[in-house]
């Protein structure tokens, strides 16, 4: 990892927290992700189970880890299960973790390898009466391969028929929605670098310079600061291509009087930042685009003002239409016959504002939480209003990122500049 080592509390209280919601009895097992091939006898980048990370940190392949709160025998309450060191691996793949390494980044007293785990998970099972097994419940989840959860549970399913079967991730929806102050402040780091990326960029960019130069510059900067990388495709879109919401190509030229929309953030420590930005690529927005970007920026103040505790994502989003509405006709997007005219499905402002106003946010870019349930203090969203105009070849999205407080919100990201005029006075630089 090139990240600093975090606070195991922080994966202590996960785990406490998860053990709290479990039955009586009951044992739960997570595994990591598979590895996968490529092409030949290459594989991916491993990328961890989000959950096992948020229950360990660990990030090593072929890990597990075991709860089981009512086991007779306290030393086996929690259990890390690694791969054991191999020195051949080691020489073409690099060191592996040893059992302290794993205690000091998880908190888990009690490592077991891999080889030697079927002889004691027997009996452990044997003495629950019910089984946790995880699997993917992101509403966002589109991939249909049968990955390790789902093996590993029909395997458990055919070994075990008589147990009573539990979903981990119901429980893991609502725990990891509610951000603890540990994992803020991994959040803050992974901002913080994304906030001082963002101002080199300011430098940056001109007329003539290549959008895959652009997030070359944001690369280069993220692994400087010990980031692990980009959290997500990185986003640099000029000119007509700000409309395309996920342009990733970033092959073209951005030119004199475009606008360059820019959606990036660090990965630090397995959490994410998520920003964006639009900005003149000459320095200086014109009349026309410094119009249409405050209007973008109201509707962002609008919607922090009203995204606290109690109001769902969909009522939220609701309310951001109703002043998209409102705005819309101000700077001649809308008429009042559109609006008279509307369909209640497709509302006249979706025209111009196509896509959501705000997603969960933690170690999956697009975390894990729920859309139709009251917002609770402790959520992470963020708040990102676009206008996206076809007849004039311009597209624009402002985003932040915001943690959810019993009265409001905080502004997570609120020392990142974000007005015309601090845009323009740090691009003048």
């Amino acid at each position: 990892m090139k990240y600093l080592p975090l606070n195991p509390e922080l994966f202590k209280l996960n785990r406490k927290r998860f053990v709290e919601k479990m039955e009586k009895q009951s044992i739960a097992i997570f595994n990591s992700n598979d590895e996968l091939p490529t092409n030949a006898d290459q594989l991916y980048r491993f990328k961890q189970n989000s959950d096992l990370i948020w229950l360990t940190g660990i990030e090593q392949e072929d890990s597990m880890l075991i709860l089981f709160p009512d086991n007779p025998d306290p030393k086996y309450r929690e259990v890390l299960v690694l791969v054991r060191p191999n020195e051949i691996k080691e020489k073409w793949d690099g060191r592996r973790l040893r059992k302290n390494d794993a205690t000091s980044i998880s908190g888990i007293q009690t490592i077991i390898w891999l080889d030697v785990l079927d002889a004691s998970l027997q009996p452990w099972i044997h003495w629950a009466d019910t089984i946790y097994l995880n699997s993917n419940e992101n509403d966002r989840k589109s991939n249909l391969v049968q990955v390790r959860d789902y093996r590993y549970a029909e395997m458990m399913k055919l070994r075990f028929p008589l147990h009573n079967y539990k979903r981990s991730a119901k429980i893991l929806k609502e725990l990891r929605a509610i951000k603890t102050s540990f994992e803020i402040e991994v959040m803050q780091q992974a901002i913080d670098i994304t906030d001082i990326s963002f101002r080199k960029l300011l430098q940056f960019i001109k007329p003539g310079v290549m959008e895959y130069e652009v997030e070359a510059e944001i690369y280069h900067s993220f692994l400087s600061r010990r980031a692990t990388g980009p959290a997500y495709g990185s986003i640099i879109a000029s000119g007509d291509r700000a409309r395309t919401l996920h342009y990733v190509e970033n092959n073209q030229e951005c030119k004199d009087g475009e606008l360059v929309l820019m959606d990036f953030g660090a990965e630090y420590g397995n959490y994410c930042a998520d920003l964006s930005r639009t900005l003149p690529v000459n320095g200086k927005f014109t009349p026309r685009q410094k119009s249409v970007y405050n209007t973008c920026l109201h509707l962002h103040h609008y919607a922090a003002s009203i995204l606290k505790p109690g109001i769902s994502i969909i009522d939220y989003t609701e309310k951001v239409g109703d002043e998209a509405t409102v705005v819309f006709q101000k700077i001649g997007l809308l008429k009042k016959s559109d609006i008279k005219n509307e369909d209640p499905d497709d509302r006249a402002y979706r025209k111009y504002l196509y896509h959501g106003i705000s997603h969960h946010l933690g170690i999956d870019v697009h975390d894990l939480g729920t859309r139709t349930a009251p917002i609770k203090a402790g959520m992470v969203f963020t708040i990102e209003p676009g206008i996206y105009i076809e007849e004039e070849k311009m597209g624009m999205r402002i985003e932040n990122n915001f943690w959810i407080t019993k009265s409001g919100n905080k502004d997570l990201m609120k020392n990142i500049p974000i007005t015309v005029e601090d845009i323009e006075a740090l691009m003048k630089k």
